[in-house]
């Protein structure tokens, strides 16, 4: 027995006779030697494995390159969180996704077309931007939040005071460590109030001196910035979550436009949450203060790249972004999606049933919506999310949610388009999984 599994180990293919085939030597060239050379290596581990034969090799090894040089994988949100921070938070719309591959290439980053002279990097951009929130006098866009909140601290708040609630200030952030950024850029941190509790008006008040730079308030409703706005010098409000209006799903979730009506000085958000763009910290506001801002020299450092201004801009000019979509998605459609894909999963032979469920917005909202998700066996969240095979399969991998020992796929966040898909990639994991015992 052990000569045979010799024998046939003796006859799997070499790595170099391998990658003489046509077929792979045209993909090491459209995608380097290393991610094919991998392809090969999983492919003959599996001939050794005894799981395909050696003559299979070849074929298992084309089959297995990537059909892109990425790094990450593509994975269909079903886990109930709108805006997920493990999921690169907001998917990018279609138009946003074409942008991305025309800014990819040369393009008129800063360069005016008509006149040949240098043009505003991002001009059409900011443009776009200013038209979403007209009640703020100018618009800037940095790199991240966190980035756009460390040049407001260091242009209005280095050697001065940021006057903040302190609850605000210890309130768990998926993004930003808010009191060691506010602290690196040199400013001082008056923490008001008690940690959780609302903090009056007046303990502001009473904090604000000659050193005060600005006061921060972090996801103010307009009540209390319009009281903190009386108070005579600037307030930032950090909304966190990109709402750039008020949205009828999420009632009670800070707006920009709310915000500044309300008498911010400076508003600072997420391009990447409930707006659907690309990574990005927006600043909206007094048109002294962004000025201010954009020609600090920390500007520089934190300004956008080509990607996100072509990705921003179209979030901004286009249709509405997969997470606003996802947002107004009607309870009973999803009903219907849910059970119809059951249906389609159990006549597959499945464990797969129909059932209620609770999405989560996310972004630090913590709103929940009803929506409708599919219920399976626990033993296929693994083989759903598992990388490797799923790139073998040409499926994207599928992220979930375990709880009471099942495994649900919620589809708020799940475009429609994406039905089809998400039940190939449920039947691809189950024969594995099945096979495994799991």
């Amino acid at each position: 027995m052990v000569t045979v599994v010799d024998d046939a180990r003796r006859l799997v293919p070499r790595t170099d006779v391998v990658l003489a085939d046509p077929r792979l030597a045209l993909a090491e060239q459209r995608l380097g030697r290393d991610l094919v050379r991998d392809a090969v290596r999983r492919a003959q581990q599996r001939a050794r494995d005894g799981l395909i034969a050696p003559d299979e090799v070849i074929d298992a090894a084309v089959a297995g390159v990537p059909p892109l040089a990425a790094s990450l994988t593509p994975v269909i949100n079903a886990t109930g969180v709108l805006v997920h921070p493990g999921l690169g938070r907001a998917p990018l719309s279609a138009a946003a996704r074409d942008a991305l591959a025309t800014a990819a290439g040369t393009s008129d980053l800063e360069f005016d077309l008509g006149t040949g002279q240098r043009g505003k990097r991002g001009a059409a951009m900011l443009a776009a931007l200013a038209r979403a929130v007209p009640d703020a006098e100018a618009v800037h866009v940095v790199n991240s939040r966190a980035a756009a909140l460390a040049l407001v601290a260091t242009a209005l708040g280095a050697g001065r005071e940021i006057v903040a609630g302190r609850g605000e200030l210890t309130e768990p952030d998926d993004d930003v460590r808010l009191p060691e950024l506010l602290a690196s850029t040199g400013a001082a941190i008056c923490a008001v109030g008690e940690g959780g509790a609302q903090v009056p008006v007046a303990d502001y008040a009473a904090a604000i001196g000659p050193r005060t730079g600005f006061v921060l308030a972090v996801r103010p409703s307009a009540a209390r910035t319009r009281g903190l706005a009386a108070l005579g010098v600037p307030v930032v409000g950090d909304i966190e979550s990109g709402l750039l209006a008020p949205h009828s799903a999420l009632p009670d979730e800070p707006d920009a436009a709310s915000c500044l009506q309300a008498g911010a000085a400076l508003v600072v958000a997420s391009a990447d949450a409930l707006l659907g763009g690309p990574q990005a910290g927006l600043l909206l506001g007094r048109a002294d203060l962004v000025r201010q801002l954009s020609r600090h020299p920390l500007a520089r450092a934190v300004r956008v790249g080509k990607l996100t201004v072509a990705a921003l801009t179209a979030t901004l000019t286009g249709p509405a972004a997969p997470v606003l979509q996802a947002l107004s998605a009607d309870p009973l459609v999803l009903a219907e999606r849910a059970q119809r894909l059951a249906g389609v999963l159990a006549a597959a032979g499945l464990d797969a049933r129909p059932v209620p469920s609770q999405a989560v917005v996310g972004a630090g909202t913590g709103a929940t919506l009803a929506s409708a998700a599919v219920s399976l066996p626990e033993s296929l969240a693994r083989p759903l999310r598992a990388g490797e095979q799923v790139r073998a399969w040409r499926q994207p991998a599928v992220a979930g949610q375990v709880t009471g020992g099942r495994l649900l796929l919620d589809l708020r966040a799940v475009p429609p388009g994406q039905d089809d898909m998400l039940a190939a990639a449920v039947l691809a994991a189950a024969v594995p999984a099945a096979a495994d015992g799991r």
